[in-house]
């Protein structure tokens, strides 16, 4: 099947902000589990594996419309300390958040459904869960404090 030209690159991009939040969240995964953070190592563990599904659906559908999958990510951007890296988190679900947005507008003009339809699953994904839930932990470390909360996240 031979999809729109304009929806197979506007996958492409997704697909590229989908592998940098992907590689952001497995090196921050990684770091919380150097510092000792478990409940945060899970978490973002858990965020990475959820963004490489995002980006398996990407790759599937653009395969079966015809495209050739990029597999170069965005540049990502590494966090400092705890705050920093939930910050810049949150930062990249927000991006991705109006790329799927303009994404799903895009394929609703084009009348590709099936498309629009994968990617409203993946916007709720990153609205109700990815965004929310780290905007949850920036009010948190607000309340209590980034100590209380460093020390809530050890497991």
């Amino acid at each position: 099947m031979q999809g729109d030209p304009e929806v197979l690159q506007t996958l492409n991009t997704l697909l590229a902000g989908e592998l940098m939040a992907r590689d952001q969240y497995f090196i921050h995964a990684a770091m919380y589990q150097d510092w000792g953070l478990g409940k945060l190592h899970t978490r973002f563990q858990h965020e990475m594996e959820e963004e490489t599904g995002h980006a398996r659906a990407i790759i599937d559908r653009i395969l079966l419309l015809g495209g050739t999958p990029r597999m170069t990510p965005d540049a990502l951007t590494v966090g400092e300390d705890v705050a920093d890296m939930l910050r810049k988190d949150l930062a990249v679900e927000l991006h991705v958040r109006e790329a799927l947005k303009a994404a799903i507008a895009l394929c609703e003009r084009k009348s590709d459904f099936v498309t629009r339809d994968m990617l409203l699953v993946q916007l709720a994904d990153t609205e109700e869960d990815h965004a929310h839930w780290i905007e949850q932990q920036l009010k948190l470390i607000e309340r209590v404090g980034l100590p209380n909360y460093i020390q809530s996240q050890m497991a």
